[in-house]
């Protein structure tokens, strides 16, 4: 990434750029490997009256599917790319579901300013953390807007550690072209975090290491 492209207004521009014309049929292409993500929204529960927010919402197509699984919840999303928003804000409203959507840069994200919530029992980041630069911070900043007890669900590119080296080099080629770094660090970062605030860690290889399903739970305040 050049310096121009650097920084919260560039990394939006290239986003805009990326999917301006591949947000109309992203969730056609994406469904064939992105894999993983029904498990995720499958493994958030939450109870009722919880806010849960999608880092990343992209199409809104996560974010459609678990609003359906859990009407009694209350979901948000935001996004550094408008393009993508204005696909989400189409699809919710096809769907009939009642979301909260919000533009914003991952890394500094303040969602009271944007949808009125301090802190989410639910936090997901759905191949979101592999397409920004700064994904540690995104990582911390998330576990900032989590509610105590809370947990953050991740599922993302794994290191296809089980897979054909020659299908691992084509996957990663093929990534390249769309900005996309699978994190091999994701496992190791996240298990600091977990010593270091106390929290429980579940960290699980799908697809024999094709994607990384990991869900971080913060301890409840005493």
């Amino acid at each position: 990434m050049s310096a121009v492209e650097k920084g919260e207004d560039g990394h939006a521009r290239l986003m805009d750029r990326v999917y301006r014309t591949q947000r109309h049929f992203y969730d056609i292409t994406r469904r064939y490997y992105l894999l993983g993500r029904d498990r995720l929204i499958e493994g958030l529960e939450p109870a009722p009256g919880m806010n849960v927010l999608e880092v990343g919402c992209g199409t809104g197509r996560n974010l459609v599917l678990a609003a359906r699984r859990y009407p009694e919840a209350a979901f948000c999303g935001m996004d550094i790319s408008r393009e993508m928003l204005a696909t989400a804000h189409r699809a919710a409203k096809r769907a009939r579901v009642e979301v909260a959507l919000g533009y914003g840069d991952a890394t500094r994200f303040n969602p009271y300013a944007t949808f009125g919530v301090s802190r989410f029992e639910r936090i997901y980041l759905s191949y979101t953390l592999s397409m920004i630069p700064d994904w540690q911070t995104t990582l911390a900043q998330a576990i900032c807007n989590l509610a105590p007890g809370g947990s953050l669900h991740i599922v993302d590119f794994g290191q296809q550690e089980r897979l054909p080296r020659w299908f691992r080099a084509l996957l990663r080629a093929w990534l390249a072209k769309f900005h996309v770094n699978p994190r091999g660090d994701l496992e190791r970062v996240l298990r600091a975090i977990a010593d270091k605030l106390g929290a429980d860690l579940t960290f699980q290889p799908l697809y024999r290491g094709y994607a990384w399903y990991a869900v971080l739970t913060l301890p409840r305040c005493n």
